[in-house]
């Protein structure tokens, strides 16, 4: 933390559905002196897309959706609601290709929608970008991560439920899990929550926490947590008999399976042979991992500034390898 000047981290570990260790250190806010706890409350960024991929999962298990169908157009789930007619390569995007990052475009790079555009809402913002930023890839040929993807499948969800995207998830996936406090963020530090944490930029990381629309980042960024809640999430769909699935054998199989584009990405998670299951997150001012280990484990870190050099992921193994008697 000194080394990165880190202001707070804030950890959680869980082995074989027992929580074995919660922990914060340092301060959620440096102009007051306010320590963080393991209770404080930070943006969790893109650990949002598992959680969105889970809400996904559990309607195609109720059969309200198909993992193949397409998203746009006269037999797409969003029909025309974003346009009187799309582009062709538009209208041949399927859920899968949007859970897998291979629609063909809309990289997480400097082009990205979701960071253009601030004034604009939901309808608005999809709208433009389906116009103005053409495919670069014919959708389930590439992979290229994509912000806007996740936030498109957010719009699936209110579709297909009649409900907003936090209420639908908070019902479908987070109180199934036990998850009670988890809220969408605020864009500005007036608008922080209560126990949340305070952002810090640091010069070339993004200097600004608080100049994004993150709200609008709601189903692919937008959520603010515990790391408790990131690891009860996690075991709830980790694939072992330790704590109740939310999800399906079937279900977990596919959503964590690789996609033939990328063979280190499936369906809102990292994966690898092992296999271990994992996503990271990062914005300005905040940095977040989850993991979810073959051997029973599954830990969650955040911190409330982001910079060059600041791995949580090699710092979380090094963390839980410490300790022997859980086998990571």
């Amino acid at each position: 933390m000194r080394k990165y000047h880190a202001p707070a981290l804030s950890l959680a570990i869980a082995r074989h559905g027992q929580m074995v260790c919660q922990q914060a250190f340092g301060l959620a806010d440096q102009s007051a002196g306010e320590p963080a706890t393991s209770a404080s409350l930070f943006r969790i960024a893109s650990l949002t897309k598992p959680i969105t991929s889970a809400a996904i999962f559990s309607l195609l298990e109720q059969g309200r959706l198909g993992l193949h169908d397409f998203i746009f157009g006269a037999e797409g789930r969003l029909k025309f609601d974003y346009g009187d007619r799309y582009p062709e390569l538009v209208s041949r995007i399927t859920l899968y290709h949007l859970l897998t990052h291979t629609c063909g475009g809309w990289e997480n790079d400097g082009n990205d929608p979701m960071f253009s555009n601030p004034g604009m809402h939901h309808r608005e913002l999809i709208t433009w970008a389906l116009q103005h930023q053409p495919l670069k890839h014919a959708p389930g040929t590439h992979y290229a991560y994509s912000n806007f993807g996740y936030c498109i499948l957010g719009r699936v969800i209110e579709k297909i439920t009649g409900q907003t995207y936090v209420e639908h998830v908070r019902q479908g996936v987070l109180a199934k899990c036990g998850i009670r406090g988890m809220k969408l963020a605020g864009n500005t530090l007036a608008q922080r929550a209560a126990g949340e944490v305070v952002y810090y930029g640091q010069v070339g990381s993004g200097t600004e926490p608080y100049g994004m629309n993150v709200t609008r980042m709601d189903s692919h960024g937008g959520w603010i947590a515990t790391p408790s809640d990131l690891v009860q999430f996690a075991m709830h769909v980790d694939g072992f008999k330790f704590t109740p699935s939310i999800l399906g054998a079937e279900s977990l199989k596919t959503m964590t399976t690789p996609s033939p584009a990328n063979s280190s990405y499936a369906c809102g998670w990292c994966v690898n042979r092992i296999p271990n299951w994992w996503h990271s997150g990062s914005l300005p001012g905040t940095l977040t991992i989850m993991v979810r280990t073959a051997s029973g484990l599954c830990w969650a870190a955040f911190v409330n500034t982001r910079c060059e050099g600041l791995n949580l992921d090699d710092l979380m193994w090094k963390v839980v390898k410490a300790v022997p008697a859980w086998h990571a």
